[in-house]
């Protein structure tokens, strides 16, 4: 009987793994296209001021014709492929209810997009009972592709990635963000002030995803953001702990966030030889606060 149900076990994680690797090539797959898309596109940055934007949660907030659209054709692409699966976007919304469910965000760093910065990113990540199972992100200006699915690593461009080992918090250098709110951004900027003197640098390259791929890579060697959205960090965030990284998420909406000091909706991912000492760090300049 013990040796029944232990295949069992072994059958349905089994079936778990292949399904999070189909998973995983879909997602690949529609990023592909999705940036093929977007690069038939017209560039905002050739456009007149104002042409084919608008502003959603702050005039700084922007969103671009270009994300809709991107959204609509991985929308498309995945009801052709995944029938009857849900699909919660950043630009046209959404709810998780089928057993797998989607969720893209079309254009990552729309206001580098908007100026003609080549760091934004398209990203899609298959969900089961909120907990991301698969992801892709793709940079449409390099083509680079950034995939994982759960337990079976994380690759860029086929390559294994892993975190960087630093151990000491003082050579190690972040990543971080600001909110659209500038009362928000200020406290984040407070923040961030008080730990310059403990780490090596700070780098902000205005991309949630592709900050959390470059602690995948080793590139940076941790990042803390507060107030990003599912969408930003479903699928780099699964890219990042099969690299190792300790990553923290404030949990899929409706979810009851981390009572760890870090702040309700803090995004936190780090090499674990520096982790613990940088999370004290962060909660002893405000992190709780911002």
């Amino acid at each position: 009987m013990s040796r029944e149900a232990g295949g069992d076990v072994e059958t349905t994680s089994g079936n778990r793994a292949a399904d999070a690797a189909a998973l995983r090539a879909v997602a690949e797959q529609v990023v592909r296209e999705a940036a093929e898309h977007l690069r038939g596109l017209p560039r905002p940055w050739e456009a007149a001021p104002g042409d084919g934007v608008d502003t959603k949660s702050t005039p700084t907030d922007v969103v671009t014709a270009s994300d809709h659209s991107v959204e609509e054709l991985v929308r498309a692409r995945l009801a052709a492929l995944r029938p009857g699966e849900d699909v919660v976007g950043e630009e046209h919304g959404g709810r998780a209810g089928s057993s797998i469910s989607w969720v893209v965000d079309p254009i990552d760093g729309t206001v580098n997009f908007l100026y003609g910065l080549p760091w934004y990113a398209i990203s899609l990540a298959a969900v089961r009972d909120g907990r991301s199972v698969a992801g892709a992100v793709i940079e449409p200006e390099s083509g680079r592709l950034w995939s994982a699915a759960l337990g079976g690593g994380a690759t860029c461009d086929g390559r294994a990635l892993q975190v960087s080992r630093q151990t000491d918090v003082r050579l190690s250098l972040l990543g971080t963000g600001f909110s659209y709110r500038p009362e928000r951004r200020l406290r984040q900027a407070g923040m961030v002030a008080g730990l310059l003197g403990h780490v090596r640098d700070v780098r902000r390259t205005g991309s949630a995803a592709l900050d959390l791929c470059a602690v995948a890579a080793g590139w940076t060697d941790a990042y803390l953001e507060h107030g990003c959205n599912w969408w930003d960090w479903a699928a780099a965030a699964l890219i990042a702990g099969e690299a190792g990284a300790v990553v923290r998420t404030p949990g899929a909406p409706g979810s009851a966030p981390p009572s760890d000091g870090l702040g309700a909706d803090a995004l936190f991912a780090a090499t674990p030889g520096i982790a613990d000492e940088l999370a004290d760090l962060v909660r002893t300049h405000g992190a709780g606060a911002v």
